[in-house]
């Protein structure tokens, strides 16, 4: 099989593009939850926490005196960690809600397989033999 068929092949496969779509979603879904943290909960952190943007929170390293992050990188070296947490915040959020899918996920297709079959009788010759061996034990 040669490296181009070999390559279509497995690039036609149910699982590539089943991939590829979950990349795709999940791009724009870590978009949503971008705006969500960055838009709507870190305000809200920021305000209880004194009333500044959040992100803004950092320690200069190079003896910058800037009041906002972006000029103060421009200047040198930062401890940005309030751009930090507000990137772990994001991956909270989205590890969660990813957690919640699966969970919900894997619950409908419980419901929704059929349950265990029976097991199968024994069948007849297997039931004759047993009666057999079990004869020739007794004394």
């Amino acid at each position: 099989m040669g490296f181009v068929s070999e390559f279509k092949e497995f690039a036609v496969k149910g699982n590539v593009m089943d991939l590829a779509v979950g990349v795709i979603i999940g791009g724009a879904f870590g978009k949503i939850v971008d705006s969500v943290v960055g838009d709507l909960i870190m305000p809200v952190i920021g305000k209880i926490f004194g009333g500044l943007d959040f992100s803004n929170y950092f320690i200069p390293l190079a003896g910058q005196t800037a009041t906002t992050l972006v000029e103060a990188k421009k200047a040198g070296a930062v401890f940005a960690y309030g751009n930090f947490l507000t990137i772990l915040l994001n991956f909270i959020i989205l590890a969660f809600i990813i957690f919640l899918m699966v969970k919900q996920m894997n619950r409908l297709r419980r419901e929704a397989s059929p349950p265990p079959a029976p097991p199968a009788p024994t069948p007849e010759d297997v039931l004759l033999l047993r009666e057999i061996r079990d004869a020739l034990r007794k004394p």
